[in-house]
């Protein structure tokens, strides 16, 4: 199984990042997918989820209207685009396989990757 995230970067406020999560080893489609992030020295923070079969969405207050989670199964991929990207949203951005009621440890999760890092600063 590996999950591997990419898209990250340094980017200023008010821009936009695109993260992608290759997926293998299992079927995606069958799963619940999650974007969190993590600051250094902070607890993990949940920040999208996308249901098995991509119907539903579901999104953090702090990142909702401007992030938009979403799948392509056929690819085993899961994307998050970032949009209107703000300082506060510096992280390590992880995807994650599997439900998780209130995440608190990327190890709840059936499935996690390496992460990518988002720096948003000017």
């Amino acid at each position: 199984v590996d999950l591997a995230e990419s898209g990250g970067g340094q980017v200023q406020p008010g821009g936009s990042l695109r993260l992608s999560c290759v997926t293998s080893g299992f079927k995606l489609s069958t799963y619940d997918m999650d974007w969190v992030r993590q600051v250094p020295g902070k607890g993990l923070e949940w920040v999208a989820r996308i249901k098995s079969w991509g119907v539903h969405t579901y999104y953090a207050d702090s990142v909702a209207g401007r992030f938009t989670i979403s799948r392509d199964d056929a690819k085993n991929t899961l994307y998050l685009q970032m949009n209107s990207l703000k300082v506060e949203d510096t992280a390590m951005y992880y995807c994650a396989a599997g439900f998780v009621q209130r995440p608190k440890s990327l190890s709840e999760y059936t499935y996690r990757g390496q992460g990518t890092q988002v720096t948003v600063s000017s």
